[in-house]
């Protein structure tokens, strides 16, 4: 499987991730240049070479209208009440997604969820991107309501840091699309530690917006002094993650590295990993199987319907002989480690069955893919199996019997 993985060493904010991802596609001006016709207002996207502790890496520039994003606030949401972003003077920030100048804090217009709803459903992205991206501000959008004890509904975001949010958010959601990857796993993410001085006093690291961001997520202070968790960080990760932890076995395609501004005496640095996962002890299976003998076959056919749609790997059923020399059926569900108890469930609740054997079992098998092939009688869907050596190609069975019928 195509697996992600992102190492969180010195915490995450959103150029960092742009600039490791972008070097994970192996073509960072295209990446450039593709984030750049997304259509975002007023934004402009620019990559160059960084070197932190002896490492070469990409850094990335969101400008907004002249302005680089680290010159004002990025991503605080804040009630009309609440006009101050976070101002840290005595301890440097990693990111720096959080600092803006006081003479910003009165001069421009707050933006609701619902502007950013608009802003992002008007650019020239997918439907996914879209998606994925208004999650994404969702999760901030909550953290900063629970923050300040405001409904989401009263939460702005201040104009000039907004197009950051928004250009960082998107641009990660357009690059992870490129990539495309079946799983992505990301380690436990480093905070930072300490104090951060804010229009309203002190507060502690991490700041918390970012503190309800990551509840439930694997996380630790650190060796580093200062904030290396931003809000926008921390909900990029927890939205795309599908675990956190230790970097999987995988066969390493490509690394990225995207580089902070500042410079500590570890590399201000997010690492990226791409390839191919394998596992160790093969591909892990569960058999399921259970006896029935008082259900129809307009019933049995229902059932292994449900549990096909259900997301099971395989389901068949063989005829056999039960107790009083009775004809039944022995059903037969074949499904992932982690989904043995809902499949349990949905046995139980459309079968007769009252006890279900199951088995955990290796398997082998070929990896598969699908691609379109044109042929003299049109496109056609081809099913491409390879492994061990071996390579089976084998034509869609809809779209051949589609081109028997015209002709």
């Amino acid at each position: 499987m195509k697996t992600l993985y992102i190492e969180c060493n010195m915490g995450a904010a959103g150029d960092m991730l742009l600039a490791s991802l972008a070097e994970l596609t192996g073509d960072v001006k295209a990446c450039e240049d593709k984030l750049n016709s997304l259509g975002i207002p007023d934004v402009t996207y620019s990559f160059e070479k960084s070197v932190k502790c002896g490492i070469e890496g990409t850094h990335a520039h969101v400008i907004v209208n002249g302005v680089e994003e680290d010159e004002h606030m990025h991503e605080h949401g804040h009630d009309h009440h609440h006009e101050h972003s976070h101002e840290d003077h005595h301890h440097e920030h990693s990111h720096d997604e959080h600092a803006h100048t006081h003479e910003h804090e009165h001069h421009h217009h707050h933006t609701s969820m619902g502007d950013i709803e608009s802003i992002i459903n008007g650019l020239k992205v997918s439907d996914k991107v879209k998606a994925d991206a208004l999650a994404v501000y969702g999760l901030i959008a909550e953290a900063e309501s629970k923050a300040h004890g405001k409904p989401v509904t009263d939460i702005h975001f201040h104009e000039v840091g907004t197009m950051d949010a928004v250009a960082d958010i998107v641009g990660v959601c357009v690059l992870m699309e490129m990539l495309g990857a079946g799983r992505v796993v990301v380690s436990p993410l480093a905070t930072g530690f300490g104090q951060v001085r804010c229009a309203h006093g002190i507060l502690p690291v991490p700041a918390p917006a970012t503190a309800s961001i990551i509840e439930g997520i694997p996380t630790y202070s650190g060796s580093v002094e200062g904030e290396l968790l931003t809000p926008t960080g921390a909900a990029l990760l927890k939205h795309f993650a599908d675990s956190f932890g230790s970097r999987p076995v995988m066969a390493i395609s490509k690394t990225g590295y995207g580089m902070g501004k500042k410079d500590f005496e570890k590399a201000n640095m997010l690492r990226t990993f791409i390839g191919e996962e394998q596992s160790d002890d093969g591909d892990k299976v569960i058999e399921m199987s259970c006896n029935v003998d008082d259900m129809t076959g307009e019933e049995i056919g229902y059932a292994t319907g449900v549990l096909l749609n259900s997301g099971a790997l395989d389901v068949f059923t063989t005829p056999v002989y039960m107790k009083k020399n009775r004809p039944g059926i022995l059903i037969t569900v074949i499904v992932k480690p982690e989904d043995k108890e809902k499949f349990a469930k949905l046995i139980f609740e459309h079968t007769t069955t009252i006890g279900i054997r199951y088995t955990a079992m290796d398997r082998f098998r070929l990896e598969r893919r699908e691609e379109k092939v044109m042929t003299k009688y049109g496109e056609v869907s081809v099913k491409i199996s390879e492994g061990f050596g071996v390579k089976k190609v084998k034509p869609g069975y809809d779209d051949v019997a589609g081109i028997v019928n015209k002709n």
